[in-house]
């Protein structure tokens, strides 16, 4: 058995309807990353310099040694680039998401502060700005804790929302087990808030984003004028917004970092986006904090029995009536490489149908001899299925008068005697007259094709079924 853990599927394709306060068209997220004075340098315990998003194109670590123009762009992150952004958040009124690493938070307190008095969320971008991907998870947990505690010492208060960016495969995993997260953003999956389940805990993501940020000046392809940012802002804000007049709000996140956009030709473009942003109505400016608190009340998680999480035993209790009498089928599914995106009536109906699809001829003959009669002995003996009890009734096939029951009764000999298995049909996509026009036209197929037909309604008929069970 293989479990595939990627959820490829979502929202899928109805996604809940945001619902942002006072009914607001799009949710801008405005994301300022504080990593100035927790990159890699020697002066912070690490072994070589930091090479990552800076103006120094084509940057390398230099092991053993300080990079002083490399700690010169951070510098000025912190020094020039944090204060102009400042100003122009706070003139325009407009909250901001701090992403902190707690080590340059706590080598910046006239900047915390700054942040804390215009009234922004503080939250955790780790211990230090630097790469997880090789810590192992026992250090990588230590991490975590310590940027907890160091947080709380500088800020006054534990992070409630964490991006760690650098991250590990285990990273969005330890932080949830924390329990002590409003929310976290290591993801870039989608354009809306969503519940992860960890264990028994249900965890907020709420994603981030790598193309509509700052840091693409610093890589290629990439930004090379404010001008460009501003476009690129501009058209996903023109898109989201109108998805959002048309009843599907969504997030639309910005990330920004103090030695990047906090050049004055590269603030220039973020500042025409805000007021292009700002002249719209039904625009709503939350912190993450807000939107998580919003998505909380709103959507809150709800759990269901899921298919790729079940036993084998209980997999084939629950679904081995999918195809009628033919358990075998949801005993070979289970074998499959379930995933997030078989939780649903089409992604389990794939698995199952692919299973179907690929029995031997006489597996599939077998399943197709496994259907009753349409309005046969067995159904006025009531021995069906409830499946197919409900099936039936649905077209009012238990309800008919002695000549229409004569008719089928003479139909579903002629067809067998024909064709070697009963006729097949998706009940619940017909009224009475149209299963009979359909029996009718089928009893004359060659029966290669009527085999074919049969096996397309068997399908028909799991996936109703998956539907009644499954969202």
């Amino acid at each position: 058995m293989q479990r595939y853990p990627r959820d490829t599927r979502g929202y899928g394709a109805e996604p809940p309807d945001a619902a942002w306060p006072g009914g607001a068209r799009i949710a801008v997220s405005l994301v300022l990353n504080y990593e100035e004075g927790g990159e890699n340098c020697l002066l912070h315990g690490d072994a070589q310099s930091e090479a990552f998003l800076s103006d120094i194109a084509g940057a390398a670590p230099w092991p053993g040694q300080r990079h002083h123009n490399m700690e010169s762009l951070y510098d000025y992150g912190a020094r020039a680039g944090f204060w102009r952004l400042h100003r122009l958040f706070t003139s325009r009124g407009v909250p901001v998401t701090v992403f902190g690493v707690a080590s340059a938070l706590a080598r910046s307190p006239s900047q915390v502060a700054a942040m804390k008095q215009a009234g922004w969320e503080i939250a955790s971008h780790g211990l230090k700005w630097v790469e997880h991907r090789d810590m192992s998870e026992a250090d990588e947990r230590r991490q975590i804790e310590d940027a907890f505690r160091l947080h709380e010492e500088v800020t006054g208060a534990p992070p409630r929302g964490w991006y760690t960016g650098r991250c590990s495969a285990n990273t969005l995993r330890l932080t949830a087990e924390t329990r002590r997260l409003d929310w976290i953003s290591d993801a870039y999956d989608d354009d809306l808030p969503y519940w992860l389940e960890v264990g028994d805990h249900d965890q907020l993501v709420i994603p981030y984003t790598l193309e509509a940020n700052d840091m693409r000046f610093a890589t290629a392809p990439g930004y090379v004028t404010g001008e460009e940012f501003f476009t690129y802002l501009k058209d996903t804000f023109d898109v989201l917004y109108a998805e959002g007049r048309e009843g599907r709000a969504k997030m639309f996140s910005v990330g920004l970092h103090n030695r990047l956009i906090g050049r004055p030709g590269k603030c220039a473009g973020l500042q025409r986006f805000l007021d292009y942003a700002l002249g719209h109505e039904g625009v709503w400016f939350p912190r993450r904090l807000d939107i998580a608190g919003h998505w909380r009340r709103t959507h809150p998680p709800r759990r269901f029995e899921r298919p790729s999480q079940m036993t084998k035993a209980r997999f084939i209790e629950r679904f081995g009536g999918i195809f009628e009498h033919s358990p075998w089928i949801a005993e070979r599914a289970w074998d499959l490489e379930l995933g997030p995106a078989h939780d649903c009536a089409a992604g389990l109906h794939n698995a199952l149908a692919r299973v179907f699809r690929t029995a031997s001829p006489e597996e599939r003959l077998g399943v197709l001899r496994a259907h009753p009669d349409l309005a046969g002995k067995l159904a006025q003996a009531k021995r069906l299925t409830a499946d197919s009890t409900a099936e039936q009734a649905s077209a009012a096939l238990d309800a008919l008068t002695d000549g229409e029951r004569g008719t089928f009764q003479s139909l579903n000999a002629d067809y067998t005697r024909r064709h070697g298995f009963p006729f097949i049909i998706a009940v619940r996509d017909h009224d009475k007259a149209s299963i009979l026009a359909a029996f009718r036209t089928r009893i004359a197929h060659d029966s290669a094709t009527e085999c074919a037909t049969a096996c397309a309604q068997v399908e028909r008929i799991a996936e109703l079924r998956l539907k009644d069970l499954l969202p």
